[in-house]
């Protein structure tokens, strides 16, 4: 799919990429604590017992969670293992009370799956069974609990910890190095989201954290064995992502050119240098000494808490695009409208509401997406909800509105939320057919304008255009245009005589 290359003085290098995203889970209580966990709060205020590693304390997993995960995983098409267990990863670090993470190295709750995007323009709804696509294999889905919070920008000399975090339900989504490129890397990313957006098992918004990246990067020379990678931490936008990735595969070609080696290391990305930079060196799973949790029997899932989760599942994006596909609308269309879940849902709305797929989706792509571009809303915060809008596009549909006066509708409904008849009864915004009128005013633009008419009657039949803007323009924008070129084809076709 891609052909991304670097080229470096020893000729063209490929790049390797592996993601580890971390997505919150969607839940009101911690995973093994019920502490809450939303986002906000005052330091040290959603910290339970069990949370604070407090003696004695046993964890207790959260139902919610695990069904979660589960319906991640089945939204991937991956497998879902019925037996799970829980491990200990042991290292020490001020935010991490216990001196141990909870998670799942041997045994994770959910096995391969696969996540298909396209980087081709001209066919955005390809997938890896058509040009364009690409299948990005899923590694595994593991549960495991977050750490604290370090903040360093308190006082002076000292630290401090916020442990509101501390046993958060996350899952952890590995990729298979199957990435190769910044855009293609990008894409998987954008569309991940999407899907655990979909599932509701992830609000996605990295901005807070609840979802955020490990970047893998290596290089090597086409046909090659995979190189030395390195992990950059924590990357919290799709743009940085991209961004580790084109600049850590830069770095390495230019070290492996100076005949110097990759180290296995952690880096941090640094968006203000547009650079990484070496934090430590990186650990291998035998470092941090896993074993089996001795406070959590393994997980066992049975067959009707499965079908459960897959019976909760909603339409995902794919199969929402295709759908949208067999109604008439573009390609092009349907991805953008598939891309995020709230315009997919306002929509659906649009469409339930009986307004007709092609019409929808063209004015909701551009009147409605332009307007909360250019106001900086999201579609969730629209000043004009679906059934405001299926009215308005009513009215263009029967001939009560042209489009030009559906435009200046549609601005006034922004500007105060009242409904489309409402705005066209209280301005006087409606279209007239009335073809005397129309029939009246062409005559006036005729005359004033006796030299272009001879024009026209010459031949130059692109001065029609002419004639009908400026008919629409002495009506105030409010002729019915089908009529206006309707009259106007009759009257411009008259002798000068008659």
């Amino acid at each position: 799919m891609s052909d991304y290359r670097i080229q470096g003085e020893t000729g063209e290098w490929e790049v390797v990429v592996g993601l580890e995203v971390h997505a919150q889970v969607t839940s009101n209580a911690k995973l093994f604590s019920g502490a809450a966990t939303a986002f906000g709060a005052e330091p040290n205020t959603q910290v339970s017992l069990v949370d604070a590693a407090m003696p004695g304390m046993l964890p207790v997993p959260n139902r919610e969670c695990i069904r979660q995960a589960v319906r991640t995983g089945m939204a991937i098409e991956a497998q879902i293992n019925k037996w799970s267990r829980f491990d200990r990863k042991n290292y020490f670090y001020a935010d991490l009370p216990q001196g141990y993470q909870i998670s799942q190295l041997y045994h994770p709750i959910v096995g391969e799956g696969a996540i298909d995007i396209s980087l081709d323009e001209k066919n955005p709804d390809a997938t890896s069974k058509t040009m364009g696509g690409k299948r990005i294999g899923v590694e595994r889905i593991h549960v495991e609990q977050d750490a604290g919070k370090l903040m360093h920008d308190q006082h002076p000399t000292q630290s401090y910890v916020d442990l509101n975090r501390s046993g958060v339900a996350l899952m952890e989504i590995v990729s298979k190095p199957d990435l190769a490129s910044p855009a293609e890397t990008g894409a998987y990313l954008r569309k991940l989201r999407s899907i655990l957006r979909y599932v509701g098992s992830c609000d996605g918004n990295m901005e807070e954290g609840s979802m955020r990246a490990d970047v893998n990067v290596s290089v090597r020379k086409p046909g090659d064995e995979l190189g030395t990678r390195t992990e950059t931490k924590n990357v919290n936008s799709v743009r940085f992502v991209m961004a580790v990735v084109e600049q850590e595969a830069k770095r390495q070609v230019e070290v492996l050119e100076a005949g110097g080696k990759i180290q296995q290391e952690t880096r941090l990305y640094d968006p203000d240098r547009n650079e990484t930079r070496s934090m430590r060196s990186k650990e291998d799973a035998h470092d941090y000494r896993y074993f089996p949790d001795p406070d959590l029997l393994p997980l066992v899932l049975d067959d009707a808490f499965l079908a459960e989760c897959r019976a909760s599942l909603p339409e995902l994006p794919d199969a929402k695009r295709a759908r949208y596909e067999a109604l008439g609308i573009t390609a092009y269309q349907a991805t953008v409208l598939t891309a995020e879940v709230e315009a997919a849902r306002w929509f659906d709305a649009l469409l339930d509401a009986g307004v007709k797929p092609a019409a929808a989706a063209n004015w909701t792509t551009s009147e409605l997406f332009g307007a909360l571009n250019r106001t900086g809303k999201d579609i969730e915060n629209s000043p004009v909800s679906p059934a405001q809008a299926a009215e308005l596009l009513g009215l263009i549909a029967d001939g009560t509105l042209s489009g030009s006066l559906a435009k200046q509708v549609f601005e006034v409904m922004l500007e105060t939320g009242d409904g489309a008849a409402k705005v066209v009864e209280d301005r006087g915004l409606k279209q007239t057919s009335d073809t005397g009128a129309i029939e009246a005013v062409i005559a006036e633009v005729m005359a004033a304008n006796a030299d272009k008419v001879a024009d026209y009657r010459g031949g130059k039949d692109k001065l029609f255009g002419f004639f009908v803007g400026q008919t629409m323009k002495a009506m105030g924008g409010k002729a019915n245009p089908a009529v206006v070129n309707e009259v106007l084809k009759g009257m411009l076709g008259e002798s000068v005589a008659s």
